[in-house]
């Protein structure tokens, strides 16, 4: 039996915040009420700040990555090591891989893995997913997709591209376990994982 709401105001708020993943309708209501009994300042705060995230948020014109600018502050980094290019499937791995702290060079995300959107040539169908062709200008590339069937069927995809430009290819050693997904893994396993990669060749993905 649905909740009933003494206030379609109430209601609606708590609608919205059931949207969000991972909050069900009893986490809403709870967070929908917290934000009531603050201050009138602190809440305008609140729906300012999402509001002028949904309008300013920019994405970098060279990895794609969320920034403030047009260019993201790894790619604005002079002192990063612009020979190695480490590629993740989304956002948020970007912001893992860097919390690890053991990797220097440009990030880029890919956009997720082949299965989810491929023509029957195997090409990627979305047009977000990323390029292998920026990878083909770096001396080296890692490949830190998800340790699953399809993070490794992209890693042969990417890989196969870039074999006419002779880039030195790696992955991740297995530390990430087989079948987990990136953002989940501990910083110190990945960290380890980054410092360990392999050499990627058509094995992996016999």
């Amino acid at each position: 039996m649905d909740q009933q709401y003494s206030s379609i105001l109430l209601e609606n708020a708590v609608n919205e915040f059931a949207k969000l993943p991972g909050i069900g309708r009893k986490t809403a209501l709870r967070l929908v009420l917290h934000l009531l009994r603050q201050e009138e300042g602190e809440a305008e705060k609140f729906g300012n700040t999402i509001i002028k995230l949904c309008k300013e948020i920019k994405h970098c014109h060279i990895c794609h990555n969320i920034s403030d600018s047009d260019t993201c502050t790894i790619c604005g980094d002079p002192s990063r090591d612009a020979s190695t290019l480490c590629v993740v499937e989304n956002v948020k791995e970007v912001m893992v891989v860097e919390n690890t702290r053991q990797f220097h060079g440009l990030i880029t995300y890919w956009g997720g893995h082949l299965p989810d959107g491929r023509h029957r040539s195997g090409r990627p169908r979305n047009r977000k997913f990323g390029k292998p062709s920026r990878l083909r200008w770096n001396k080296r590339g890692i490949l830190a997709l998800s340790a699953t069937m399809e993070g490794d069927t992209t890693n042969f995809y990417i890989f196969r591209k870039l074999a006419p430009y002779h880039v030195k290819v790696s992955i991740l050693a297995r530390g990430v376990s087989i079948g987990d997904e990136l953002e989940y893994t501990d910083e110190v396993t990945l960290g380890r994982s980054i410092i360990n990669r392999l050499p990627f060749d058509e094995t992996f993905h016999s």
